[in-house]
């Protein structure tokens, strides 16, 4: 087995190698004067099980185009099997024509990796289930409810606590954490004005005198999270938390979480932190690596990966 990066989330990746002791493939990722992406891979990888970890997060068209430059390179080296690891999955919202005349770019970043020379695709916590369907090749769409939910119970006491879906669509991943750590489950009525607002109209469950931990998928701009928060405190909740795998945090969403209502928010490492990330008073990450190292040398083996979530 070897492990190879990109330039998308090289912190993570050498946590992955250090939970597998292993260390990160020799390669070059580099730019031309151009901005044109070069890759060479420096060292023998024939007959060998590869795994490129790349996140297709910020930016994305260049993070992509890394990971299939790397895994075209590796085909041509004659590899044995390529498996992309994508910890995010970018493009990941366009998965359904969204109007007349608009694209689902989510299939066309499938078809392009499978077309790249990927045997197999490995992610975590999908914006949407069916987007496994869009590959032709074996997809493995991993969940952090578990890592959520252990972190939950080493820091919060569960007898107060909520879950609270941010919306109608995530009810299936609150409920998830919520049968993990025995809790009741909530749900926030919202509707969308246009792209990037939300209005909250209603809170579906009692959360008086509740802890709440508003769970999701993503985290881009803040706006529906903090709506979702002022709205619980209204409604009488003691505290709210909020538990997101994929903290993409694009513009000026960290300032807007830090004097948000949000006691604390909890992300992933699946996109690298940046920052400004790191230096927020009310955001915490949580490393992924044994989970994905897990996942990964379980691939390697020919064992089970849905039994990590059993």
């Amino acid at each position: 087995m070897k492990l190879f990066v990109g330039n998308s989330n090289r912190t993570l990746a050498e946590a992955i190698g250090r939970y597998l002791e292993l260390p990160l493939g020799m390669a070059s990722v580099r730019r031309f004067a151009d901005q044109e992406i070069f890759v060479e891979i420096q060292e023998n990888v024939r007959g060998e099980d590869c795994f490129v970890i790349q996140s297709t997060s910020y930016p994305a068209n260049d993070h992509l185009m890394e990971l299939l430059i790397i895994m075209d390179a590796l085909r041509r080296a004659s590899a044995r099997r390529i498996t992309a690891v994508l910890p995010y999955f970018g493009y990941a919202r366009q998965d359904r024509k969204a109007g007349g005349r608009t694209p689902i770019s989510a299939k066309l970043v499938a078809n392009l990796i499978t077309r790249a020379g990927a045997d197999r695709v490995m992610t975590m916590d999908l914006h949407a289930g069916q987007i496994q369907g869009f590959f032709d090749i074996p997809t493995d769409n991993l969940f952090a409810v578990p890592l959520l939910a252990r972190d939950i119970k080493e820091h919060l006491e569960t007898d107060r606590v909520m879950v609270v879906s941010p919306d109608v669509g995530g009810v299936v991943r609150a409920r998830a954490l919520a049968k993990r750590i025995d809790a009741p489950l909530a749900i926030v009525d919202k509707r969308r004005e246009k792209p990037g607002e939300s209005e909250v109209m209603n809170i579906i469950g009692d959360v008086e005198g509740r802890h709440c931990i508003l769970i999701d998928d993503i985290i881009d701009s803040g706006g529906t999270l903090c709506n979702a928060a002022d709205a619980l405190m209204a409604a009488g909740a003691k505290g709210v938390r909020a538990y997101i795998t994929h903290g993409v945090l694009s513009g000026g969403a960290v300032s807007r979480i830090a004097a948000s209502s949000i006691e604390e928010l909890v992300i992933t490492d699946s996109i690298e932190p940046t920052k400004a990330i790191r230096e927020a008073r009310n955001i915490r990450v949580i490393s992924t690596a044994t989970l994905l190292g897990e996942a990964i040398s379980r691939t390697t083996t020919e064992q089970s990966v849905s039994s990590l979530f059993d």
